[in-house]
């Protein structure tokens, strides 16, 4: 993996998940001001989609 100039990896420190492995707690800000707790949501379905380069500009 490369990383541009000005900018950190912190991948080597982020401990990788496996198929199956049960996803870390984290905590995320919503448009709308409001906190989203992934622990809230233990044994729902749970969708992420990223978008990496949506607000970058590029």
């Amino acid at each position: 993996m490369s990383v541009s100039t000005g900018r950190t990896s912190l991948a080597a420190e982020t401990p990788t998940v496996k198929v199956g492995d049960p996803a870390p707690d984290f905590t995320l800000g919503s448009h709308a001001g409001e906190e989203f707790h992934l622990a809230d949501k233990r044994g729902t379905n749970v969708v992420l989609a990223f978008y990496p380069y949506a607000f970058s500009g590029t």
